[in-house]
């Protein structure tokens, strides 16, 4: 069992944490709420810059479906006319320097995320550990409103807007912080947020938005051939997942009919052929942020299944009324 393996089962599965690792998580938590407090004090600087900043993020680590709703969020904000921007950390990346990344870039050393929205929303991003800098590098290029995917821990960039992102499924794990469990911030921190998204499941709290993640096509790894999800109904497929969360992905095949061999790989993993190809003739169809790191090394039966943020009603209105809301505030220097 491999230790993320071994963490899942503590922080997911209810196992009891060993009880070493319950200093450890005091110890955290309170770096982290110390660390929270200066900011807040502004003991320690944070840098406002020139353009509104939203920041998506989440509680805990591992994927909650932060990257497509930055997605949703850059095409409303396009919609209107306004110059997004998106800022992001670069995990996964060996590039420690503040960069403007274009489509083409190695995702290994800029980070597979940041391939992913730089083709996905086609406009600037930005990656480095200083995170005011890169946001900088996205002022310069004529953005006028920064969207940072992950940061909300992130104090040093001084933001507008917070919008905290929840798995449905896996809400809170066993509710401890890092690492007897999955937490950044005790779910207190949420009072402060301006928005919460749940991905999946029910809302948890009152005033919570509902999201699903949505999929209806597999796009060819290495061409420009797509089919319909609906084509492989009935049939047997490998999944690849090298993501937080790789059953969401699994399942979410098999809500479409399909048989699935799943394959999970640790979030951000390097990716090898071994890891893609098994053997057989049946399809590969894994996530499109694995995509972006096997173009090298795919077949004609490798394909990529892009998903999409969606809500129900008027709750997407609402979502972007607060964001805009927070937007306008700034514009108006309150």
């Amino acid at each position: 069992m491999s230790v993320q393996s071994w963490l899942n089962r503590i922080w997911y599965e209810r196992a009891a944490p060993p009880w070493w690792l319950l200093p450890l998580s005091l110890t955290y938590g309170a770096v982290a709420g110390s660390r929270r407090y200066l900011y807040a004090k502004q003991w320690r600087k944070s840098t406002r810059v020139s353009a509104p900043v939203v920041v998506v993020g989440n509680l805990s680590v591992g994927g909650t479906g932060k990257t497509p709703l930055v997605c949703w969020l850059v095409a409303r904000l396009a919609g209107v006319g306004l110059k997004p921007g998106v800022v992001t950390r670069g995990y996964g990346g060996s590039s420690g320097s503040v960069r403007l990344i274009v489509a083409s870039d190695d995702p290994s050393v800029v980070g597979d995320e940041s391939i992913l929205l730089a083709r996905r929303t086609g406009v600037p991003v930005a990656v480095g550990r200083d995170r005011p800098a890169a946001s900088q590098l996205l002022v310069n290029a004529g953005c006028n409103i920064i969207v940072s995917d992950d940061g909300l821990q992130h104090y040093a960039l001084m933001r507008d807007c917070e919008i905290v992102v929840i798995d449905g499924d896996r809400r809170f794990g066993n509710g401890w912080l890092l690492p007897a469990g999955p937490l950044r911030e005790a779910p207190g921190r949420l009072a402060a947020a301006d928005a919460i998204v749940v991905n999946g499941g029910r809302a948890l709290l009152e005033g919570a938005f509902s999201m699903r993640l949505e999929a209806k096509n597999a796009l060819s790894v290495i061409g420009a051939a797509h089919r319909s999800l609906e084509d492989f109904a009935g049939g047997s497929v490998h999944a690849v997942a090298g993501i937080g969360n790789p059953e969401r992905f699994f399942n979410m095949l098999r809500a479409h009919g399909i048989e699935v061999a799943g394959h999970p790989l640790p979030d951000h993993a390097t990716i090898r052929s071994a890891d893609i190809c098994f053997g057989d003739e049946r399809p590969v169809l894994m996530t499109e942020k694995d995509a972006v790191k096997c173009a090298g090394i795919a077949g004609p039966q490798h394909w990529y299944v892009p998903v999409t943020a969606s809500f129900d009603g008027t709750e997407s209105d609402a979502l972007f009324g607060i964001v805009t809301k927070a937007i306008k505030k700034r514009a108006a220097g309150a």
